[in-house]
């Protein structure tokens, strides 16, 4: 080497190829295609979904006992094999995420405490109003309530009835599982992480439109008012999708979404008619909209993504050469 000399050595250094960005280096069609491939696998996924719930024909409610345990044994399916869809997507497009299938859908153990807990209580304050609205109209004190919830035998009792782990465990889990923690990556290259956590939520939003078969079909209503609810269901729905994409990208977590999703299945859309009907209405308004105010001002505090750790949504976008600033920081 040294017998080169100097010219030799500074013709090595021109002839040695420079090293290419990591973007550049990652195979696969282009964008356009990309974003194709990803509108299509979040379709998929969401018509999958929706479509497992009607695999067993039955002329019994959706809300018999025999009709849940079949519709969690298809749903459990349908959300087990998504992410082999993420699987494939990233085959497709040739986007490599730098970090592991399990890690990009918020299976992970760094930050889990914090990712549990506050997005949680971010909601519960959120629902101030409601929370109170409930205590008031609850016949027992807070110790005797607390009883109930603590006492192992009400916890066997919700354990065994079907309608209780359909809305507040297999629910959230198979919803946010396919819904965020499958789609969120698949979209967030084509569109970025904003744009991400408005569409994503359509997806979730249409999936809902189902519940119109069932109440055409036993006449639960007149058909204008099956279809301004199911308007009215969809609205708020995406509404909420939007909410658990925002959890999903700044924790990098699911155990949050999850979390918040069978705490809201759990209190309902706000009734916010009868809080003006209540005895004690302008208490209970301050407190709606005391809780309002207060999750504005703390949305960003309890979501710092310096209390997760690193995002994996947001290492996956540096390494596509996108620039996401306002989410992942």
């Amino acid at each position: 080497m040294a017998a080169l000399g100097g010219d030799g050595l500074r013709l090595l250094s021109v002839s040695r190829p420079e090293r290419q960005p990591e973007s550049a280096a990652l195979s696969g069609p282009g964008p356009g295609l990309c974003c194709w491939v990803s509108v299509f696998s979040c379709f998929s996924l969401a018509c999958s979904y929706v479509g497992s719930l009607y695999v067993w024909k039955s002329e019994l409610p959706r809300d018999h006992p025999v009709v849940i345990k079949r519709r969690f044994t298809s749903v459990l399916v349908v959300s087990s094999l998504s992410p082999l869809c993420v699987l494939l997507w990233r085959e497709l497009t040739g986007i490599q995420p730098g970090t592991s299938l399990l890690t990009l859908m918020g299976f992970r153990l760094e930050g889990i405490f914090p990712a549990a807990l506050l997005p949680l209580l971010l909601t519960m304050i959120l629902f101030l109003g409601p929370l109170m609205q409930l205590s008031m109209d609850c016949p027992c004190d807070l110790t005797d309530g607390l009883k109930v919830v603590l006492a192992p035998r009400s916890w066997a009792r919700c354990l065994t009835d079907m309608r209780w782990l359909r809305n507040q465990v297999i629910a959230p889990l198979t919803e946010e599982l396919v819904f965020r923690a499958c789609m969120l990556p698949m979209l967030a290259p084509c569109t970025g992480l904003g744009p991400a956590v408005f569409t994503c939520p359509l997806f979730f939003g249409v999936a809902h439109f189902h519940h119109i078969i069932e109440q055409l079909r036993f006449r639960q209503s007149s058909v204008g008012s099956i279809f301004l609810s199911a308007a009215f269901q969809f609205s708020y729905t995406a509404v909420f999708g939007a909410y658990t994409a925002f959890l999903f990208i700044r924790t990098g977590h699911l155990i949050g979404p999850v979390l918040c999703h069978s705490f809201c299945n759990y209190m309902g859309f706000p009734a916010v008619c009868a809080a003006l009907e209540h005895p004690q209405k302008w208490l209970l308004l301050a407190g709606y909209a005391l809780g309002v105010g207060l999750f504005l001002l703390l949305l960003q505090p309890l979501t710092d993504p310096k209390l997760y750790g690193s995002l994996p949504l947001c290492v996956l976008l540096e390494r596509t050469g996108a620039s996401e600033t306002l989410l992942c920081s």
